[in-house]
């Protein structure tokens, strides 16, 4: 099972971004996302790769859900 994990561009050059985990920046890879991916997008990563450009509309719901995830994960 493959597991995407969120977060927000801070920085496109070429085919790579800087990209912001809750606090945390990675480089990952864009050549897999087929769509432009700009600064302020958010995109699901897995492995280094971003897999897709997370509609603008989603981000809200999505974050929302990843932080429940996060918090009920540092409870146990």
């Amino acid at each position: 099972m493959c597991r995407s994990i969120p977060g927000r561009v801070l920085a496109v050059d070429g085919e790579v971004a800087t990209v912001d985990f809750w606090g945390t920046e990675q480089i990952v890879r864009l050549e897999l996302v087929d769509e432009p991916v700009a600064p302020g997008d958010h995109v699901l990563c897995h492995r280094g790769y971003a897999m897709q450009r997370v509609p603008p509309g989603d981000v809200a719901e999505m974050m929302a859900f990843y932080d429940e995830l996060l918090a009920a994960d540092g409870e146990g």
